[in-house]
Formats: structure tokens, C-alpha cells, sequence
């Protein structure tokens, strides 16, 4: 591969599941190269987790193919600390990713990110969200993530914690997330707590909606109380960030697709506040689970938009 012409990092996507990562030409946006490995949360090669191991050699593979040392960028859950070096915060998984300062480990420049906040950079830069200044993200897992780009910035707030949409409250009296919210609107669609939304019936969105396809009365009342609640929370969101855009993606968003965005618009038709009859647009991701490992990789500073 020649790169002597070309302005190149690696976007590194650091998932409970797999490793995502992209050479890419920040010039041009253009993915050069990509790799997934699986993240082995929880193993460790004496106190180093095994995931940092597999991180540290993806970016040896891909200077390796470009024959030079290369800034790293890397998502991962959890609050990133203000400057951008490592996950100050990530409670209850991924053990040894707190405080891991990557810069030093794998000793070159590396700037950390939120997961959710590199995917919706992705989106921003070259993606669903081109040409836009205020925008939010939200994507429908086992949990629900989220991300808030205002007047053309990313919205990190004091401690890095902006944008976790899906701690927003849908209802105070019921039982409390992870993070104490009571009713969040994660417990609301998350895959995480379906099988006590549907009496023990189903654990994924996927068999749900197969069985509410199949004219299962029970899975399709279960999916569309899911999406009421959604669509009360984007409601919610916009009164107080009025966007001009709001991207839709994680694995649920992406399986469901018109089974979710068919009932989200005809609920936010009696929820959305309308004035003069503006609507704001609901699109699907349109990097998909490339989003973070460009959000990753993006140059600092103010964003240069791509064509095509």
C-alpha cells in the first residue's frame, strides 16, 4: 500500500464483544483497511487485559502495512477523562480498562473517546449527520447510548458524562438502572431487561419482533410499549436540545428498521411538539458499526466536512 501522500490514523473501537479498527485517510475520510478481533473481556496476561494486548498489535499490524508511526484514536465505554487520555469510569465490566493511560502503553499518541461520542463524530464527519450542527444520537442495544453534537461541538459537559440519553427517566416509580434513574428509558427498550418486560418470554428484540411478525398479540404489545416509551423520550430530548437531526443505530435500530421507525413516527405525531409544523428528521445510523472507529480517527479541532 502506498502512503506517502496521505494523512493517515487508526480508529480503534474497543467493544465488550469485539475490536473494530480502521486505517484511514483523514484527508478524505476514507477507510483503508479494516480488522476485527474478539476482546477477551476478562482475561489478562499477568496484569495486562488481553484486550489491551490485541490492541497493541492491531496498531503494529496497520503501521506495519503503512510503513509509518501513526496517531491512534480509540472508543470505548465508559467517561473518557477531559483530556482525552484514558476511561476515567467504567463500573461493572471490562476490568482493566479504568486509568489505563493508552498513550503510554502503546507508546505513541493516542486520544481516547466515549464510545458514543466517537460514533456520532463518525456520523458528523462523514456519515448520516453531514453538514449538520445540532444533532443526537441514540443507539438501541443491551442498553441504550447516546451522544449530543450543539452548535457544531460535541457535547461532553463538566466530567465527560454528556450524553447518556438513555438515563433519562420515562418513569419515577419504576425500579432504578445501573445508575440509579428510575424508569429509564434503557430499562424501557434495552435488550438487557426484555425478558422481564415480556414475563420471561423473549431475551433478544430480534426473537420479539419475529414473534410479533408471526401475529404473536403479546410480542407485538411488548415491542410497542417499547417504542412509546422511546418515542416520549426523543419527545423529551428535543424540547431541550431542538435538533435538526437525530440519528437512530445500534443493533435493535438496525434489525428492526420500518418495525421501529413506522410506530416511533406515528407515537412522536402525538408527542413532538411541532411548532409551525416543523418535524424533526429520524434517520438510521449510516456508518453502522463503523461510526466509532471513524469517530475514533477524525482529526481534533472542528470538523472538515467529506464528499461523497
Amino acid at each position: 500500500m502506498k502512503t506517502d501522500s496521505l494523512n493517515l490514523a487508526i480508529g480503534i473501537d474497543l467493544g465488550g464483544t469485539n475490536i473494530k479498527a480502521a486505517l484511514v485517510d483523514t484527508d478524505s475520510a476514507q477507510t483503508l483497511a479494516t480488522l476485527s478481533k474478539p476482546t477477551r473481556d476478562g482475561e489478562f496476561d499477568g496484569d495486562t487485559p488481553c484486550f489491551a494486548i490485541t490492541v497493541r498489535d492491531i496498531v503494529h499490524e496497520f503501521e506495519s502495512e503503512a510503513g509509518q508511526k501513526l496517531h491512534v484514536g480509540l472508543s470505548a465505554p465508559g467517561l473518557a477523562c477531559p483530556r482525552g487520555q484514558c476511561i476515567d469510569s467504567m463500573p461493572g465490566r471490562m476490568h482493566g480498562l479504568e486509568k489505563l493511560h493508552w498513550s503510554t502503553f502503546l507508546e505513541r499518541d493516542c486520544r481516547v473517546l466515549n464510545d458514543a461520542h466517537a460514533a456520532l463524530l463518525g456520523e458528523v464527519w462523514t456519515g448520516a449527520a453531514k453538514h449538520c450542527q445540532d444533532v443526537f444520537m441514540l443507539t438501541l442495544g443491551t442498553n441504550v447510548g447516546g451522544a449530543i453534537y450543539s452548535g457544531g461541538r460535541l457535547l461532553r459537559g463538566a466530567i465527560g458524562r454528556a450524553g447518556h440519553l438513555g438515563h433519562i427517566s420515562i418513569n419515577s416509580r419504576a425500579a432504578p438502572d445501573e445508575f440509579n434513574t428510575p424508569g429509564s428509558l434503557s430499562h424501557a427498550i434495552g435488550n438487557q431487561t426484555l425478558a422481564r418486560r415480556s414475563n420471561g418470554r423473549f431475551t433478544t428484540t430480534h426473537a420479539l419482533l419475529d414473534a410479533s411478525d408471526a401475529g404473536d398479540e403479546h410480542a407485538k404489545n411488548v415491542w410497542l410499549t417499547s417504542v412509546s416509551h422511546l418515542a416520549a423520550g426523543i419527545a423529551s430530548l428535543i424540547n431541550v436540545l431542538d435538533p435538526e437531526l437525530i440519528i437512530l443505530g445500534g443493533g435493535i435500530a438496525t434489525g428492526a428498521k420500518d418495525r421501529l421507525f413506522a410506530p416511533l413516527q406515528q407515537w412522536l405525531a402525538e408527542f413532538e411538539w411541532r411548532p409551525g409544523g416543523h418535524q424533526v428528521r429520524i434517520v438510521p445510523s449510516e456508518l453502522g458499526d463503523r461510526a466509532g472507529c471513524l469517530g475514533a480517527s477524525r482529526p481534533v479541532g472542528p470538523l472538515r466536512s467529506t464528499t461523497g
